[in-house]
């Protein structure tokens, strides 16, 4: 590498990413972060300060959405996540993809009750000019 410093290394597999960063890895890019975004930040953030008591902490009750989220193509099992939990208002992926096979639902659920990500009123955000969220030099704009 012609500048070590500025090349970051991340992860792009959810299940591993937590003993990646504890061993010198820069982060992770997650699907299991767009249900449980806290989690997850909080995961690298301790991963990241070396923290492994408090990696196995947050990693544990997400050990089953890092599997279940991948039981059908991401992202269909992520979107019916994120819609059982109230994070969306449909479960439906765009076009060719299609909703999660209902065999998989209890996995996926069990997968969220295990992370505690049910049973618990999910406020999503409305944005004020009718309908369409912005992304801005200034980051986001609801």
């Amino acid at each position: 590498l012609r500048d070590p410093d500025n090349f970051l290394l991340y992860s792009g597999d959810d299940s591993t990413s937590a003993e990646f960063v504890l061993r010198g890895g820069d982060g992770c890019i997650s699907v299991t972060a767009n249900v449980a975004a806290e989690a997850m930040h909080n995961l690298m953030m301790a991963a990241l300060a070396k923290d492994e008591e408090a990696v196995k902490r947050i990693n544990e009750p997400l050990l089953g959405l890092h599997k279940k989220l991948f039981v059908e193509s991401s992202p269909i099992p992520a979107k019916w996540a994120c819609s059982r939990i109230g994070l969306t208002k449909t479960p439906y992926c765009r076009p060719p993809l299609a909703e999660l096979d209902p065999k998989f639902y209890s996995d996926v659920e069990t997968a969220l009750e295990a992370a505690g990500l049910t049973g618990f009123d999910v406020k999503v955000p409305v944005p004020a000019n009718g309908g369409v969220f912005e992304i801005g030099v200034d980051g986001f704009n609801p």
